[in-house]
């Protein structure tokens, strides 16, 4: 922890509240949220160059809006999180990167003065994916516009009362009103974009042609043609990918606002003759007189600006700040390497690579667009977050929604042909589960509409969202079905088809395919596990089954699994709570004691009955019988043995030619994996069932083996990668070596921790070992510029459960600290045997390695004497026990060169060389 910071501290904040015209309550509660969590908040991190002068501006944004969100303040007296940073002279994207680092630091304090709500209350995360929808909106628009009309006037005249900014702004205003009326249809962006083009319609018909970047004769921007003239509409929608209905809706709505709000009368466009509307097919079109002419458009301008200002929409963010200022909004590039959303660019190989396929493909370069590997055909386009949403959602009308909302008479037919008829058990849990994601009924919980709010679904919209997910879902089991049964040469698929945790997983990857083409905000990853009762280990066993029978996967949506995979096999499924630690209990029984002893186990999964209690469904047609056994520590699948066995390959999990370094290692437990073919039905089945194949193990091993599989899979991919950025391309071996070894031996280190962290680990105890002058500090700066990289996963690393003021915590600590305190004394052996011959500490018969005058080791290790020694008998140097908090063992000279050490300087303003001459003139 820092020193206490100064007084002053205190004054600024105070004199920044004033600055702002805080309300003295709020600014009362910030001031006392200051000082409770200073320490914490204003403590520069172990690493980052920002400045204190930075840190304290970030600290004093983060108390206000707590302070402004969290407090029941009286109506008015809140300020805006917009309002603050322009206050605190930050920017949104610095703020909502920080905040969410800075809210771990003192959830404890926020946890006991807020009640444990406090984190879905302050919606920081809901904030940040908000500020990319809007971001990408914006972009979008100005785009479009560009496309559309001109940069200037042809004819500019010097009293010209509106040019092209003004226009621009207006059709941004006029979108902001659009959503503000209709907040429950602009929750997503492909919502966002149908409004955008509706208003570009409108702007289209209104704005005067002369300021058209086109003419209507051959034009390639309206190419849908009618006996009357252009189609706007199906032009507009064949440009962007939108859906007609859709956008007539959002036209409707528009017309409505304009006439509502601006005090305009609605016109038939074709009762109209003008020249804007020449060649123009009007059929269906509105026009206002008025709207845009040079005497009325500056009052309905100020009108637009006066409204949007005043309604407050999206409370926190002034949205007219996204069109006109870029320092306002969130930067296009993460300086991380990444993006906030699942959708970040990646390297073009590292996004089509994947955990489940082969590192033989991973491991070869790509090849350029236009080189002969590929014969020039292929051309990669640069997919911005609106073309991925569009052409995704077209893909959802056209392939999904022509479905049938029912299942198939194939699929019926492997329902009924099951030891039991499971047609009706299959629609009614669709339904259970599909209302659980997308609620259609409102609850009245007292409180307003927040980001995060299931209720801030419309009906109409959580309806298609639902009917989307559940055609996607019996189309996926329909081919699910029909490839099981072919290896079966039978259509008796019991064991899999009474799965009830294979379903609900089958359910929640086709609401999240749903979810995540629109890219809505209410409901964000993992909502859909919470709704289901699955865990992030239940999600990761469907995605590659899902993908192989899915053909018609749009690439973005593949892109969108693997990156939800990689989220789940780095650090989701090691989480407290997920049904991982399950079936380790069972397959690892060493392991049994420190799960239960740290209380990692998943909770049973909920029954349907549950989830219908739960979500408070009164509606006909889900009624439900009651259950016919009770929750036990896994209610996931039929106890009983499976009658047939399934004998389908999996190749794409368990490939033999791995081609990951080491090649020979990288084999090792996974052949006989390959050769010995787990059918799906057991990777789903209770962990304490025994496999169908092997009736030696149980199912627990096959889900384990599995699993690590893919972690080490990802992990080769990483450390090539980490390895080839710090230009040290000789140590990959060995790291995925020791990390492997990890995996195998000492799997605890991944216990409530991320897969990157403990690869960073590695890769430094290696270079240490091999005597590289690599540091931590190059290590970290060079992972920051890996798309996966993430602050907390060196800033904040957990290291057990401490006791905080008689509650229990967790305790967190730097990537450096978690190194030299859990990371050697557990992997110290492992990193020894990489010691080159004769280096080793076991390889040296005599003592001259140990420091003359340094003290032996005591015999009583786990007793270390606390107190102060003096090693020099000329001088007052004393040699300080460790702190309780560090090692609890005195460790051997040999040991010293796997710890990381972080000097402090024995003067003040003295360089590193000077402290180094002065403790040697000391000892000496």
């Amino acid at each position: 922890m820092a020193s206490p910071p100064p007084p002053a501290v205190e004054a600024r904040l105070a004199d920044l509240c004033k600055e702002l015209g805080v309300d003295e309550g709020v600014a009362g509660e910030a001031a006392a949220l200051l000082e409770e969590g200073k320490g914490a908040l204003l403590a520069s991190p172990s690493f980052g160059s920002r400045s204190p002068g930075d840190v304290e501006k970030l600290c004093f944004a983060f108390v206000l809006y707590c302070a402004s969100k969290l407090k029941e303040a009286k109506a008015g007296s809140r300020v805006r999180l917009w309002e603050i940073l322009k206050g605190c002279k930050l920017k949104c994207h610095d703020f909502l990167k920080e905040s969410q680092q800075l809210a771990l630091k003192v959830d404890q304090v926020l946890g006991s003065r807020y009640g444990l709500d406090w984190e879905a209350r302050l919606e920081l995360k809901q904030l940040d994916i908000l500020v990319n929808l809007l971001a990408d909106a914006s972009r979008f628009y100005r785009k479009a516009f560009n496309e559309l009309f001109l940069s200037s006037s042809p004819d500019q005249q010097p009293r010209l009362t509106t040019n092209i900014p003004d226009y621009i702004r207006f059709g941004w205003l006029l979108f902001l009103m659009l959503r503000s009326k209709s907040p429950e249809l602009f929750k997503d962006l492909v919502s966002c974009i149908h409004g955008l083009v509706a208003i570009l319609a409108i702007l289209l018909i209104h704005v005067p042609a002369k300021f058209r970047s086109f003419t209507i004769e051959g034009s390639s921007h309206l190419i849908k043609q009618t006996e009357k003239g252009v189609d706007l509409l199906a032009s507009l929608c064949h440009n962007y990918h939108t859906s007609e209905d859709r956008l007539k809706e959002m036209m409707g709505k528009s017309y409505k606002v304009i006439e509502v709000f601006l005090s305009r009368k609605v016109l038939s466009a074709s009762e109209l003759k003008t020249t804007n509307l020449d060649k123009i097919d009007t059929d269906g079109l509105m026009y206002f007189k008025d709207l845009v002419d040079d005497e009325f458009f500056p009052s309905n301008l100020g009108k637009l600006e006066k409204l949007c200002s005043t309604t407050g929409c999206e409370g926190e963010l002034d949205l007219e700040m996204f069109l006109i200022s870029n320092d306002y909004i969130l930067s296009a590039e993460n300086p991380y390497g990444g993006s906030a959303n699942l959708g970040c660019s990646k390297r073009i190989f590292e996004t089509l690579a994947s955990p489940t396929k082969t590192i033989k493909n991973m491991l070869a370069a790509p090849s350029s667009p236009s080189s002969p590997a590929n014969g020039g055909l292929i051309k990669i386009v640069q997919m911005t977050p609106v073309t991925s949403a569009m052409t995704t959602a077209k893909w959802l009308r056209d392939v999904i929604s022509s479905l049938p909302d029912k299942p198939s008479s194939n699929l019926e037919q492997f329902l009924s042909s099951c030891d039991t008829d499971l047609r009706t058990n299959v629609i009614k849990r669709v339904s259970i589960i599909l209302e659980a994601i997308f609620p259609t009924k409102s609850v009245d919980r007292g409180a307003s509409i927040g980001l995060n709010c299931a209720n801030a679904f419309d009906t109409p919209w959580a309806e298609a969202r639902k009917m989307e997910a559940s055609k996607l879902y019996y189309r996926v089991l329909e081919a699910i079905c029909r490839a099981e049964s072919q290896n079966n040469n039978k259509n008796n698929l019991t064991p899999l088809l009474s799965n009830e945790r294979f379903h609900r997983c089958l359910i929640a990857c086709s609401a999240e395919l749903v979810l995540a083409t629109h890219k809505t905000v209410i409901m964000m990853f993992p909502a859909v596990l919470e709704s289901t009762g699955l865990t992030a280990f239940d999600l990761s066993k469907i995605i590659e089954t899902f993908v192989r029978h899915e053909e018609t996967l749009p690439r973005e949506l593949k892109r969108h699994l693997n990156s939800l995979e990689e989220q789940l096999l780095e650090s989701m499924s090691w989480e407290k709570g997920s049904s991982l630690y399950n079936s380790l209990v069972v397959a690892r029984p060493s392991l049994a004691q420190e799960i239960n002893c740290i209380g990692l186990l998943a909770e049973p999964m909920p029954s349907l009955d549950g989830i219908v209690a739960w979500q408070n469904i009164h509606s006909e047609g889900l009624t439900t019988a009651p259950s016919k056994r009770r929750p036990s520590a896994d209610v996931n699948c039929d106890p009983q043995s499976p009658k047939r066995l399934c004998t389908e390959s999996r190749n794409s999990l368990v490939e033999r030619n791995l081609q990951t370094p080491p090649p020979k290692q990288s084999q090792t437990g996974l052949s006989s994996l390959k050769a010995k073919y787990h059918p799906l039905q057991a990777t789903f089945a209770s962990p304490t069932v025994s496999n169908p194949v092997s009736g030696n193990e149980k199912c627990a091993v096959v889900g384990v083996q599995i699993f690590f599989s893919k972690i080490l899979k990802l992990a080769a991919i990483r450390i090539r990668n980490l390895c080839e950025r710090l230009r040290h391309e000789e140590l990959t071996v060995s790291v995925y070596n020791i990390f492997k070894q990890i995996v195998d031996q000492q799997t605890a280190l991944f216990f409530n921790r991320h897969v990157d962290q403990i690869i960073l680990c590695c890769l430094y105890g290696v270079a240490k070992v091999s005597q590289l002058p690599l540091t931590f500090k190059e290590i970290v700066n060079n992972y920051k510029r890996e798309p996966q990289c993430k602050p907390e996963v060196f800033r904040s690393v957990f290291v057990g459960n401490t006791n905080r003021n008689g509650g229990l915590g967790s305790r967190h600590v730097d990537i450096i600290v978690f190194y030299n305190q859990v990371f050697v004394p557990t992997v110290k052996p492992l990193l020894v045997a990489l010691m080159p011959s004769g280096t080793r500490p076991e390889d040296k018969k005599n003592t001259n390695s140990q420091l003359p005058g340094s003290p032996k080791p005591s015999p009583f290790s786990n007793l270390p004497d606390m107190s102060p020694k003096k090693v020099s008998s000329s001088h007052n140097v004393y040699v300080s026990p460790l702190r309780q908090t560090k090692m609890d063992v005195l460790l051997s000279p040999s040991s010293r060169s796997f710890y990381a050490c972080i000097g402090e300087s024995t003067q003040a303003f003295q360089s590193p060389s000077k402290d180094l001459a002065a403790i040697n003139n000391r000892l000496n």
